[in-house]
């Protein structure tokens, strides 16, 4: 995948209230997740990271607003193509921190409409031809992404459970 028609996205968080804290500021062998996560869409020719900019979230890039008061992982996708330069999108979590570049580029190869992961929704690589989809979902109030999905011409891709390892507790970080 040329990296040149391609942005990686990183959507920084939501309440982490099962985590406690924010996960984006959690540290893992030296790093913050966010930081980890950036690192690994270094990749791609643009990177972006959404969540509320009135989280004041202390990392080292800047944070695009997604603009709705919604806290789910929907608005970053529809806040994403957005801010985009590029029609298609690679989109991570902040709370995966095992996916890697190589996962994220097969995603982005098998795109349709969207391209997704046996488990689920995210991480996921993402046209623009989805924003449609997704912004009725929002608007709608309809915040599940599986069912979005379900309107969209999707592939799902069998990952390495271990690469999509979600951190949601301290104690999953500490398992890692």
């Amino acid at each position: 995948m040329a990296d040149r028609a391609l942005t990686g996205v990183l959507l920084v968080g939501g309440a982490s209230s099962r985590f406690g804290s924010p996960k984006a500021l959690a540290e893992h062998d030296g790093l913050t997740l966010a930081e980890r996560a950036w690192a690994t869409l270094g990749f791609c020719a643009e990177r972006i990271a959404v969540g509320k900019s009135a989280d004041g979230l202390d990392v080292p890039f800047p944070v695009v607003d997604d603009g709705t008061d919604t806290r789910a992982p929907i608005a970053g996708l529809v806040a994403a193509p957005r801010a985009a330069v590029n029609d298609l999108t690679v989109i991570i979590p902040v709370d995966t921190p095992r996916i890697d570049a190589r996962t994220l580029e097969h995603l982005a190869e098998v795109c349709a409409d969207a391209a997704v992961p046996q488990t689920g929704p995210l991480p996921g690589a993402y046209r623009r031809t989805a924003l449609p989809v997704l912004e009725r979902h929002l608007a709608a109030g309809e915040l599940s992404l599986r069912a979005a999905l379900e309107q969209l011409d999707t592939r799902v891709v069998r990952i390495d459970p271990a690469v999509l390892a979600n951190v949601n507790t301290p104690d999953d970080l500490a398992q890692l």
